[in-house]
């Protein structure tokens, strides 16, 4: 395993063991993260490879931005988004923008700039039409299994075809490389605040994911686990509705990028220490003050996702018969920071075998342009551009630093505050480092390729100021949707879309 394959001529891979691979085929397993799955297709082909394709569960690209409408008659399985209807993102469209492919300025500018769910859709959607009317994307396929293959020989991976012809029929092939663009919202996670499964197995308590609008809960009593983005939308779209006040239970003050508009329907409490149900089939929730609050008719989640391609299995490094084992198994739950893809270099390339990658792998505040920088120098890696260690030892050295990093800020800011850090403060989440992270890697892209420079984003202290700046400007939007939602309701119309 100590062949350095980056440093080799692709035309001599096809003679090489162990690392060596040639890179002319590749495929993208992926389903809720869109906009990474696309981005990360234009650069490759951009570079020179061969062969490559998109296999993606849903019947439309977009992933998280698409809002799958369900058909009740159709029988395949269903990956549901986390979207829901009227939802407005929290980015700005310079934020948005891929390389080459500027985000059209909302029609809503300069009162709120902040692109909907159905126009972030549409610039995902023009932006993969090219490889859709190709048949590079493969829609409704289900990627059930991707198992690397003995000797460097590539991956075999596994789909199935839930197209309307297709019926459910399983195929294999083998690629050469594997990009995962899963991201984060496949798999949510649950507190395990006690009496929180009882809740799940009767349907009273939800998660974010499968929100889906307030309209259903007119006149319940409703409490609310969070104060990110998902759990303070949802408060916001319960109160006109809902039995008031809507609670909210919290840790802490909402970090300063999660903006919300006061409201005096919403009562903020503290975290809960059970859940248990009544006689009537309501819930009563201790809270940790030794308060309670009864007759609690749901309970919304907003406590996040976590990474799980359970689908992929890997040669086990500790195994001296390289036998399978689940990528996962490579991070135990005790471990510190066990919420990350394991063995990744810059988030990146998988350590014992770098013709596996992921894009996407990290928590960011601009999704769209981390996944451009990343998989551009993802493409120069894989084409001997781009240097990279060596070894194993040298590429997981990423990760060991990191958790040390993380740990001791964590430990420092646990001290500051005299409390636990933020679960947001963690290995996975890039926080305040995201443009030191993306400048690194634009300049290994632009010394091996100085053309790119002005293609690339300037990752500057400069425009972690310019981003920061957006979270004011989303108070001032949310503030002229509220005026012009009251100016409806005024005149006795109601327009869901605003």
């Amino acid at each position: 395993m100590a062949t350095n394959f980056r440093s080799i001529p692709l035309s001599q891979f096809a003679e090489v063991q162990a690392w060596t691979i040639d890179l002319n085929s590749f495929v993208f397993p992926g389903s809720h993260d869109g906009h990474t799955i696309q981005v990360t297709f234009e650069h490759p082909k951009s570079c020179g490879y061969d062969d490559g394709a998109v296999d993606a569960t849903l019947d439309d690209v977009g992933g998280v931005w698409y809002l799958d409408e369900h058909n009740a008659s159709e029988k395949r399985p269903r990956w549901p988004s986390p979207a829901y209807p009227g939802l407005i993102g929290n980015v700005l469209p310079e934020f948005l923008s891929f390389s080459g492919a500027p985000f059209p300025q909302p029609p809503s500018t300069p009162q709120q700039p902040f692109p909907t769910l159905r126009e972030t859709h549409d610039y995902l959607r023009t932006f993969a039409s090219r490889y859709l009317e190709q048949g590079k994307i493969h829609l409704n396929t289900e990627v059930v299994r991707v198992e690397e293959l003995q000797d460097g020989k590539g991956w075999n991976v596994t789909t199935r075809d839930w197209s309307a012809d297709g019926k459910g029929q399983i195929s294999s092939q083998v690629w050469d490389g594997v990009v995962i663009c899963t991201g984060w919202y496949d798999d949510p996670l649950w507190p395990g605040t006690e009496g929180m499964d009882i809740l799940k197995e009767k349907g009273l308590a939800l998660h974010a994911k499968w929100y889906r609008g307030p309209q259903k809960y007119a006149g319940k009593r409703a409490l609310i686990i969070g104060n990110g983005n998902s759990s303070n939308d949802i408060a916001a779209h319960l109160a006109p509705l809902a039995q008031n006040p809507v609670y909210r239970s919290i840790r802490r003050p909402a970090l300063r990028h999660f903006v919300s508009l006061p409201d005096s329907r919403i009562q903020d409490v503290v975290p809960v220490k059970r859940f248990a149900l009544q006689g009537d089939g309501k819930i009563t929730a201790e809270l940790q003050d030794d308060t309670t609050i009864q007759d609690i008719d749901v309970v919304f989640v907003g406590s996040g996702y976590f990474p799980n391609p359970s689908f992929l299995y890997v040669r086990d490094p500790n195994s001296s018969t390289g036998s399978l084992a689940p990528l996962m198994s490579q991070v135990s739950r005790d471990a510190p920071q066990s919420r990350r893809i394991p063995s990744l270099h810059r988030h990146i390339l998988y350590a014992y075998n770098p013709s596996l990658a992921f894009i996407g792998s990290v928590m960011c505040f601009t999704p769209f342009t981390i996944a451009d920088v990343s998989s551009t120098w993802l493409a120069l890696a894989w084409t001997n551009e781009v240097a990279y260690p060596s070894t194993p030892e040298e590429l997981l050295q990423f990760e060991k630093d990191r958790i040390v990093d993380v740990e001791k800020r964590r430990g420092i800011e646990a001290q500051e505050t005299g409390r636990e850090a933020s679960s947001l403060f963690t290995y996975s989440a890039l926080g305040t480092s995201e443009e030191d992270y993306a400048a690194g890697l634009k300049r290994e892209i632009v010394a091996a390729r100085p053309e790119l420079k002005d293609s690339l984003p300037e990752w500057s202290d400069e425009r972690r100021t310019w981003r920061q700046s957006m979270y004011p400007v989303k108070y001032q939007s949310l503030q002229w949707l509220k005026t012009q939602r009251e100016r409806i309701v005024d005149n006795g119309v109601i327009n869901d879309n605003v």
